[in-house]
């Protein structure tokens, strides 16, 4: 990769940063057409029916190897894919005098931070125009545990939660693999990040056929948590914190989150909120007994601490936009 090439798709993140921030995800266009990563989404699902049909029997540990091996090689064919639809896709807009305007259209629709806002707005919203079974159902759409579970406090932990580890790899995280591999990177990052939410949970169907998915998700996303954190600290003094304080909030208890990426986002929040986040939490009939991000911080999270999170998410998004020009500049000097 140049250095000039480097620039350029950082001028164009820039614009699809922007693009993102201005549109969103209509919703009468996806109404209307399958979101891309639908289209990932059908193809793991249709990989996963055909090559992991049943999990292994307990105690087979030659089929266990096996299933492995199948993820494997599974995985490595879906990244081949997208990767290899986003260089041909770029090889055809390099055919066109004008064709760079549509990379940063086409980046914007894998870049979630407009949509991520309006989704935890919502919850927001639900609490003073409904009830707390519809803030329970608009939490739904955007966590995974039990929501009949969750008090005032719960739903308003979860939707923080959300927000912050949602910027990490529905923001963060391909804005990077974008920058760093243009749409080829963007691609292949969405459909890792895909199939581990898919196929990478620890459930007896795939946790053999899952795990290199899960293990790639954790390696692709491991810089992008750390980048994702530094800038929710970097937005904390906007909702009344201090840097110093979320910093050192994020550093000592990043760790403590049984995922190696989500604890940096998560706790860097905690500290600019000045709220306990993560804890037991309930998925299905599993309950997870996570430990305190941020334990000194309130535990009794209130709509109020969504709206801050919502403006931690605007100015770290405004941030990394700003870092991005920045690097552009330098690069040119």
């Amino acid at each position: 990769m140049t250095e000039s090439s480097f620039e350029w798709r950082l001028w164009l993140l820039l614009a699809a940063i922007l693009i993102d921030g201005l549109v969103g995800d209509p919703d009468w266009l996806w109404r209307r057409a399958p979101h891309p990563v639908a289209w990932f989404g059908g193809l793991i699902g249709w990989i996963d029916r055909s090559f992991n049909a049943a999990p292994p029997a307990a105690g087979d540990q030659r089929a266990e190897a096996l299933r492995r091996i199948a993820g494997v090689i599974a995985i490595m064919v879906l990244v081949a894919i997208a990767a290899g639809a986003g260089v041909l896709i770029e090889a055809m807009l390099a055919r066109w005098t004008y064709g760079f305007i549509a990379i940063p259209v086409i980046a914007s629709i894998f870049l979630a931070s407009r949509s991520l806002y309006d989704h935890v707005a919502r919850v927001r919203d639900a609490f003073a125009e409904g009830t707390l079974a519809s803030a329970r159902a608009a939490v739904s759409m955007i966590v995974g545990r039990d929501p009949n579970s969750l008090d005032r406090a719960g739903i308003s932990r979860a939707a923080i939660e959300s927000t912050a580890e949602n910027f990490s790899d529905g923001f963060v995280a391909p804005a990077l693999w974008f920058a760093l591999l243009g749409l080829p990177g963007l691609f292949a990052y969405k459909m890792i990040n895909t199939a581990d939410s898919m196929i990478g949970h620890r459930s007896e169907r795939h946790r053999a056929f899952g795990w290199a998915s899960a293990r790639l998700d954790d390696v692709v996303n491991l810089p992008a948590s750390r980048l994702a954190g530094f800038l929710i600290v970097m937005a904390a003094p906007f909702v009344g914190a201090s840097i110093g304080t979320a910093f050192v909030v994020m550093l000592d208890n990043a760790r403590k989150h049984r995922s190696p990426n989500a604890g940096w986002p998560e706790a860097a929040m905690a500290g600019a909120l000045d709220l306990a986040l993560a804890g037991p939490r309930r998925y299905g009939a599993e309950v997870v007994e996570d430990p305190f991000l941020n334990p000194a911080g309130r535990t009794d999270a209130e709509p109020a601490d969504i709206t801050r999170a919502l403006k931690v998410l605007k100015v770290a998004t405004i941030l990394g936009a700003t870092l991005t020009v920045i690097i552009a500049l330098w690069l040119r000097s």
